[in-house]
């Protein structure tokens, strides 16, 4: 008997009860805007921004609307203006390149490994074309940042880091988001913590924080910003920079909070379902794993496999007959963009030149996401059904015509 997943890949995990508590207190006492208090009290956002700072052992910590607002306000707070170039990943999801044309930036792509991080070599190359560079840390995927930002600090680039995918990953025991000027996080739903839309800003750097937070729009009330810089930071700041405002609120850091406590056990459960597949995946026939490197302690959320080059119509093939049997999977190769996976050169308003190198990694990209609500068992089925569809198929493009 054919074996079918009837599971679903978007549904999470419920807001826990103490988040569902403490969502209610604040909708009971109405104080949703970050900065309306009553006397004694510290806004939810606050004590968020405190314990996600202390998390991941950062200074300053500032909570957003979203991670894309939290990858504009760093590149503004950074600097970044019209007509500037900024170097980003070939290989990542559209608000990167958004983020950075949000603020009248030029996107300068760089090259994808085939273990799916930035090509160091590629970066190396392109180095004096730009400022700053917007590291994705695409699908939860970290370089070698000790390499990469010897090659960034020699050049005089500055690094902003999106994190979107590796809230609790770390590289060589340090935290992504620690090793450059700042560190974005979402907190959307299917990231590691979810308030439906939300992001986190990190850095250890005094007057690029005091930016960011008067970009967010905290008007003159940024003392009451607890992993803040001190007050006599934003003494010029204050003046000179604008109100952009994406602050978030009461409501969504209520719920967070409890979220964040729980990461680390929420990591090592992602991390058992990514180990579960990739165990049932191993030597299928023309797929290729992603080698996770020792350096790298990465927390999960979703898993990627290569169909290396084989032609767009087997690609399409598998991913057909695993839909079939209620395995979606998503295709970075695909010549139009559909859904989150569209690529460098669908991005019209960021001007390109080909990049076959990548070009040919990026057509063999094979995205799953990995819910909390699949059990290992649903692992194990969705391995199998995989595991036959591309066997099927890489068998009947191998076999002689």
């Amino acid at each position: 008997m054919t074996e079918v997943f009837n599971g679903s890949f978007t549904q999470q995990e419920p807001i826990p009860d103490e988040g569902i508590a403490a969502a209610n207190a604040v909708m009971q006492h109405g104080r949703l805007h970050r900065y309306n208090t009553v006397a004694g009290e510290v806004a939810e956002v606050a004590l968020l921004e405190e314990e996600f700072a202390d998390c991941v052992s950062a200074r300053y910590c500032l909570a957003v609307a979203s991670g894309g607002y939290a990858l504009a306000t760093a590149l503004r707070a950074c600097g970044v203006g019209h007509g500037d170039n900024v170097l980003t990943n070939t290989f990542t999801l559209a608000p990167v390149p958004g983020a950075i044309a949000a603020v009248g930036g030029v996107p300068v792509f760089v090259g994808v490994t085939d273990d799916l991080v930035i090509d160091l070599d590629d970066l190396a190359e392109k180095l004096s074309q730009a400022k700053v560079l917007l590291l994705s840390h695409m699908r939860g995927h970290i370089c070698d940042m000790e390499r990469l930002m010897a090659l960034c600090d020699a050049a005089g680039v500055v690094v902003i880091e999106d994190c979107a995918h590796t809230m609790g990953a770390s590289w060589n025991g340090v935290p992504s988001g620690r090793w450059g000027r700042f560190g974005c996080y979402s907190t959307q739903t299917y990231k590691h913590i979810n308030s439906g839309e939300g992001g986190l800003l990190i850095s250890n750097d005094a007057d690029s924080m005091a930016r960011a937070i008067m970009l967010s729009g905290s008007y003159m009330l940024f003392d009451r910003h607890r992993a803040a810089p001190a007050p006599e930071v934003f003494a010029q700041i204050k003046y000179d920079t604008p109100n952009i405002s994406g602050r978030m609120d009461n409501l969504r850091a209520a719920i967070l909070r409890p979220q964040l406590r729980n990461l680390s056990e929420q990591a090592k459960k992602w991390n058992a379902r990514y180990d579960a597949v990739e165990a049932g995946l191993m030597e299928t026939p023309g797929l290729r794993l992603i080698k996770r490197p020792v350096n790298e302690q990465f927390v999960a959320s979703s898993f990627q496999f290569l169909l290396l080059d084989w032609t767009a119509e087997a690609v399409k093939e598998v991913i057909s007959r695993c839909a079939q049997r209620g395995v979606e999977l998503k295709w970075f190769g695909a010549a139009e963009p559909a859904g989150f996976t569209s690529r460098y050169d669908s991005w019209k308003y960021a001007p390109s030149n080909p990049m076959p190198a990548s070009d040919r990694i990026l057509a063999g990209i094979v995205d799953m996401r990995l819910p909390l609500t699949f059990s290992l068992d649903d692992c194990a089925l969705i391995t199998r059904i995989i595991r036959a569809e591309v066997g099927a198929v890489f068998q009947a493009q191998s076999a002689p015509s």
